[in-house]
């Protein structure tokens, strides 16, 4: 029995921002989600190029070159994002997320790229575990004891990112797991995370089998929490074949 990826994806636009800079692939063995910055044109051109640069990995690749796969895209859209501030000096300050899931052709190993904000949870016999870590300066208080969680959760510069894509070097995070049948993947931007209680993305994930069910509950329930944000979810079913 092989383990095969099953994503579904959506974004919106949210009821505050004029527009909406996220962006996001939901693909066979390619999950990824952008959340750009910088003003209303540079930050969805920006999340665009991440997309765009990750997008071909959606193939079948050997479970030993995926972290150096993810490596590369990530290093072709920080090159894109360099050449297209170059173009245009308004765009300076541009910049994006983006937290990248590759599965292995062999279903026995996944990767996870990550910079930024956005996150990526692990949902696995009924626990919800976040695997990334924000590059934030709140989880930075959080990390040397000076705030809890929950205050970094209502702290007036939660939304800073110490870290992003924005065509200078950076340090993106690189992990690889084994993944097992029934595990389930979610993706998703601050626009959700940060609007919906860890405890409640665990109750929907647990309620609605039907991956693209799941998903419009998610964002429902970002647009019911005032929607402040673009809001951006995937959510990707680990299936045995």
């Amino acid at each position: 029995m092989t383990l095969k990826l099953r994503s579904v994806g959506a974004s919106d636009r949210g009821l505050i921002r004029s527009g909406n800079q996220d962006a996001l692939h939901a693909g066979t063995w390619l999950v990824a989600v952008a959340d750009g910055m910088g003003g209303m044109a540079a930050g969805d051109l920006a999340s665009a190029i991440a997309i765009e640069a990750v997008g071909p990995l959606d193939v079948e690749t050997p479970e030993d070159a995926l972290v150096a796969a993810l490596q590369g895209a990530i290093h072709q859209a920080t090159a894109r994002i360099r050449q297209a501030v170059a173009e245009d000096p308004e765009r300076q300050g541009m910049g994006t997320t983006l937290t990248a899931l590759l599965f292995a052709r062999t279903g026995s190993c996944l990767a996870l790229a990550h910079v930024g904000d956005s996150r990526a949870y692990l949902f696995r016999g009924g626990v919800l575990k976040q695997v990334t870590r924000d590059d934030t300066f709140v989880q930075m208080l959080v990390d040397q004891g000076v705030i809890t969680p929950d205050q970094a959760s209502s702290h007036p510069r939660r939304a800073v990112v110490t870290q992003a894509l924005q065509g200078e070097k950076v340090d993106p995070t690189y992990a690889t797991m084994v993944p097992r049948a029934g595990d389930r993947w979610l993706l998703c931007s601050d626009g959700l995370s940060n609007v919906v209680r860890p405890d409640t993305l665990t109750e929907v994930l647990a309620e609605h089998p039907d991956a693209g069910e799941c998903v419009r509950r998610l964002i429902d329930l970002a647009l019911r929490a005032g929607g402040p944000d673009n809001i951006t979810v995937a959510v990707a079913d680990v299936v045995q074949e």
